[in-house]
């Protein structure tokens, strides 16, 4: 039976976040000023033209997807990397600390972008943080120095993304808290947390297992070019 994560870019776009989708019928994709995910309803070859229309001539664009899917035509392959999907079906626990917590928000956008460029914690635009709540913590002087947010959103499942701390100030478990908030806000919700991860990302691996989450399958993550 398939599980509603094992394509979180077609099912998010047809639930929670429903309102950030581009297309329709045969193919969805993100408001690109928000992320550049599509999806195919079907591999059939007119659908998957209908994924390639979405994408403007030169620019690039993902699927992820539990299974291989072919590329749509007219575009050339940038990247192809399995991606391990885990899942905290028993929450990840409260923070281990009080920390000065921010919402964030439009008027954070230009700092969470420069943050999220700088850490790379995975696809990140200027409008990313509409996905979900965002929360960060900045420094005495004012500089935003860690984020954590919300992304895929399926049913009762909400990711954990853009998990960013900025160089000068690891080593004081700010991710590993500001994840906790997160996670908590999702299971007060009556949701269960889930992300992404490199498969050889061994020390982030590390830190998600201990946080309670466990390796629910493999996903394929392709990253194309519209020709």
């Amino acid at each position: 039976m398939t599980h509603p994560l094992d394509r979180p870019v077609w099912n998010s776009l047809h639930d929670r976040l429903a309102y950030l989708a581009i297309g329709g019928g045969k193919a969805v994709g993100f408001d690109r000023d928000c992320e550049v995910f599509v999806a195919a309803r079907d591999r059939s070859a007119e659908t998957l033209g209908a994924v390639a229309a979405l994408v403007p001539p030169g620019a690039e664009a993902s699927l992820v997807e539990q299974e291989e899917w072919p590329l749509p035509p007219g575009t050339s392959l940038l990247k192809h990397a399995v991606l391990t999907q885990m899942i905290a079906e028993d929450g990840i626990g409260a923070p281990d600390t009080e920390l000065p917590l921010l919402e964030l928000g439009d008027a954070d956008a230009p700092e969470m972008l420069a943050l999220a460029t700088l850490c790379r914690p995975g696809p990140y635009f200027a409008q990313t943080h509409k996905l979900g709540g965002f929360i960060g913590i900045r420094d005495e002087g004012g500089r935003l120095i860690a984020m954590a947010g919300e992304r895929f959103q399926i049913g009762r499942f909400t990711e954990i993304s853009a998990v960013s701390t900025h160089p000068d100030a690891r080593g004081r478990g700010l991710a590993r808290n500001l994840m906790r908030v997160v996670g908590s806000r999702i299971a007060a919700r009556g949701e269960i947390a889930f992300l992404h991860t490199y498969p050889d990302n061994a020390g982030a691996i590390a830190l998600y297992e201990q946080l309670g989450f466990r390796p629910r399958a493999q996903i394929n993550y392709t990253i194309f070019r519209r020709d």
